[in-house]
């Protein structure tokens, strides 16, 4: 999918961060934005610095665990621009410093909640509307480096449990549309400016009800000095038009991701070692 000019995207998480980021994006490269996000109080604010950039922009009051919003938002999205080409799945939340085994049930409910399922009913309600128009289009779903290597001293576990499984799900997609016109994306930044780790703001009451971080964040204050979100969004634009899978945004994660490897392929000598120790106790055995 080459040419964005005259097309429509929708983006959810679109309020602030790598949402806004994407949606001014493609607001740039001529692009009619739908603007998704559960904060409505944000959406406004957001919705105009789109539509100053001189694009046709809509702001819808979404909350992507929940199908019945989703389809809401895909609804409006239909009725405003008509045909859509651009699905990005972006809207995601955290759960840090807390190890796994100590999350609750409301805990587990809302982070599955909004980055996996979010995932699954755009997949499920954007998709068909894509298809509907049998042209080119695309699905980016936003991952995180998190869903390709766990960094334990953060305590985030849920967070890359959830996002291995966006990154299992995208490359599913992929391989099911391959011999289609539309393309599939899982975007696996690391720190960028955005305010991710002060996700309990954003938590609906049925998950527990909002809530603030305690002191000072460190992790939060890294993501200040991260990239900016529209450089994040001028990345998915090349990976629309070249059709990429992986889209990664920061070189130095490439060493995190080997050292992973290299821990497999240690695993894999292991499994020889005892696999040769099972022969020999076999051979033993029946000369014995």
């Amino acid at each position: 999918m080459r040419v964005l000019e005259g097309k429509t995207a929708v983006v959810t998480g679109a309020a602030s961060g790598i949402g806004l980021g994407l949606a001014r994006t493609f607001a740039r490269h001529g692009m009619a934005v739908a603007l998704c996000d559960i904060r409505g109080d944000r959406l406004e604010a957001a919705l105009a610095e789109v539509r100053g950039l001189g694009a046709r922009a809509i702001a819808i009051e979404t909350d992507v665990s929940d199908r019945a919003s989703v389809r809401n938002a895909a609804e409006a999205t239909h009725e405003a621009f008509g045909a859509l080409h651009v699905a990005c799945n972006n809207a995601g939340v955290t759960i840090h410093g807390k190890s796994i085994a100590l999350l609750t049930p409301e805990e587990w409910d809302w982070i599955i909640g909004v980055n996996l399922y979010g995932v699954i009913h755009g997949i499920e309600i954007f998709l068909p509307m894509i298809q509907a128009h049998k042209g080119e289009g695309h699905i980016v779903n936003t991952a995180s480096i998190a869903g390709f290597q766990v960094r334990g001293y953060r305590k985030s576990g849920a967070y890359a449990a959830t996002k291995f499984a966006v990154v299992a799900l995208s490359e599913s997609l992929a391989f099911d549309l391959a011999e289609t016109p539309i393309g599939v994306s899982v975007l696996a930044p690391a720190a960028v400016k955005t305010r991710i780790y002060t996700s309990g703001e954003n938590r609906p009451e049925r998950f527990g009800g909002a809530y603030e971080e305690s002191g000072n964040n460190p992790f939060q204050n890294e993501l200040e000095h991260g990239l900016e979100p529209d450089v994040v969004g001028e990345r998915v634009v090349r990976a629309i038009r070249e059709r990429e899978l992986y889209i990664f945004t920061h070189m130095e994660t490439k060493d995190w991701l080997l050292a992973r490897q290299q821990r497999i392929i240690d695993a894999y000598d292991d499994c020889e070692r005892w696999l040769a120790e099972q022969a020999g106790d076999r051979g033993r055995r029946k000369t014995g």
